[in-house]
């Protein structure tokens, strides 16, 4: 199929810096088309100027024949432009066929509420896709899956002919993935264009028969996918080779520092037991749902366990509290570092001094200077990339904002640190840089707590590993089974037989 959408030299600048300079690219009917590189790289402003939400400052843009020089949001529309953005910005207290109607109906600038028809536009994008749904339930009450099969059938129902989606696969399980991806395809099938844009190179591969590549505002190359592979994407990516060591353990004492004996809370857990010792980096995963969040949540005084024992350097103890979590050692870094890890509105000095409040204060009065050094401090080690210490943690993208919330809990010098899924939505580049000060913090005798989708993350970073399904432990892997040939694959499948048995189930 041909083009649909050719972009010319479109350049794009804020305050000075360089977004975007002179980029070309052509977008085709019936193919999946992957924008890749590095947060910062151009992605979402290249998107945001064809979707017109940014003026560019120079170039132009020709869709289904006709060119613009810059677009409004209700031309990009008109001409069959939608975008699905991370956030989904749907309605979470409509129901699931309000949510997919009420775009198309705004459009159509509707006066009256037409019941019928609103369910009958919805359940015409569900069947386009082959997707049943309740339509009268309330979409805050549906998995996220669901969500993003919602945003897509609002789109649909708007006779999109280019479908953008910005990291769709986010906050998916792996079996989530898999379904959205195969929608994809089914979709591209049917002569929609998709543009795609993720950090995960494995669902690139999957899907993509294009890929365009960015660096610093600027087009790298296009691609096919097959003349690519996830070395030299990362390569073209980042101008360097983008290597992730697998981690030895090199700490010498093999005295336990943390050890959870039969914790049980009903529903969310059940009997699980484990220890872990310095410099011990400890993998948990398992299907969302699988009691891993719910376990390190308790472990950090957040979920009261019903029965069952902690016992931190020796000695029993009940976290009630992150207070008392934080007094005894324990740091938690959150799933979602948007609304749980970051004062987004604050800036990185005040994030990093947020877990040491008391400790650079005297008679309730800040010390300035020890707020600064400390937040210089941080940015340096983590290699934050940002032009000052005051700026908002909000502006910085993705990767940047992780390492804040690491430097913060750093700061306090933990014995045991919990992380759950670290590199969500990070770029190569920035997950490499964490996963080598990862490694540095248990070569220091920190244990850590990995808790992962990502099997190649577990692979590369755990010495040992523990999978849970149905808030059960499934299995452990100790050091000595994690260097096996194929034990990634055995894993990743064990984790795939529990994906069945949960659908079979909800059926």
């Amino acid at each position: 199929m041909g083009a649909i959408l050719i972009a010319k030299n479109i350049s794009k600048s804020f305050v000075g810096v360089q977004a975007l300079e002179s980029v070309n690219i052509q977008i085709n009917a019936g193919e999946i088309h992957c924008l890749a590189g590095e947060n910062g790289c151009g992605k979402s402003t290249l998107v945001k100027c064809i979707s017109g939400v940014y003026k560019p400052d120079q170039g132009e843009i020709i869709i289904n024949g006709n060119s613009f020089t810059e677009l409004s949001t209700v031309e990009a529309m008109k001409q069959g432009i939608q975008v699905i953005y991370q956030d989904l910005s749907l309605f979470p207290y409509m129901t699931v066929a309000e949510n997919i109607a009420i775009s198309k109906l705004k459009f159509e600038n509707k006066k009256f509420i037409d019941w019928k028809k609103i369910h009958y536009i919805a359940k015409e994008q569900l069947d386009k896709i082959g997707v049943k749904m309740d339509l009268d339930e309330k979409v805050g009450e549906i998995s996220m899956a669901n969500k993003q099969i919602v945003a897509i059938c609002r789109a649909l129902a708007q006779d999109t002919k280019i479908l953008f989606m910005d990291e769709p696969t986010t906050a998916l399980t792996n079996s989530e993935v898999e379904r959205l991806l195969k929608i994809m395809i089914e979709l591209k099938n049917k002569g929609l264009a998709i543009v795609f844009i993720s950090h995960k190179l494995d669902e690139v591969f999957k899907v993509s028969d294009t890929i365009t590549i960015f660096r610093n505002g600027s087009k790298v190359a296009d691609f096919k996918s097959t003349e690519l592979d996830e070395k030299s994407l990362a390569y073209y990516m980042t101008g360097r080779a983008v290597e992730y060591p697998h981690f030895e353990r090199k700490c010498e004492t093999n005295e336990t520092i943390l050890e959870v004996q039969n914790l049980t809370r009903k529903g969310h857990y059940e009997d699980i037991s484990f220890a872990i010792r310095p410099g011990d980096i400890f993998g948990i995963t398992g299907l969302l749902g699988s009691g891993r969040t719910e376990l390190a949540m308790s472990l950090f005084g957040l979920n009261k366990p019903d029965s069952g024992k902690m016992v931190v350097k020796g000695k029993g103890v009940s976290i009630t509290s992150p207070m008392l979590a934080k007094k005894l050692g324990i740091a938690l870094l959150p799933e979602d570092r948007f609304t749980q890890g970051l004062f987004m509105n604050r800036s990185i000095k005040e994030n990093t001094s947020a877990s040491v409040i008391s400790k650079i204060s005297q008679s309730g009065i800040l010390d300035n200077k020890a707020e600064m050094d400390l937040a210089e401090k941080y940015v340096q080690q983590m290699k934050v990339r940002t032009p000052s210490i005051e700026t908002k943690a909000g502006t910085l993208s993705g990767g940047n904002q992780q390492k804040v919330v690491i430097g913060k809990w750093i700061a306090m010098n933990p014995k045991v640190f919990i992380m759950d899924n670290p590199t969500v939505g990070i770029d190569i580049g920035s997950k490499a840089e964490i996963y080598e000060q990862i490694h540095q913090f248990a070569e220091q005798g920190m244990a850590i707590i990995l808790i992962s989708d990502e099997i190649p993350e577990l692979m590369a970073n755990c010495n040992r590993v523990m999978v849970m399904a149905n808030g059960r432990i499934l299995k452990f892997y100790d050091e000595k089974e994690l260097k096996r040939n194929g034990v990634g694959r055995e894993i990743s499948d064990l984790i795939g037989s529990q994906a069945v048995v949960v659908e079979k189930e909800v059926i």
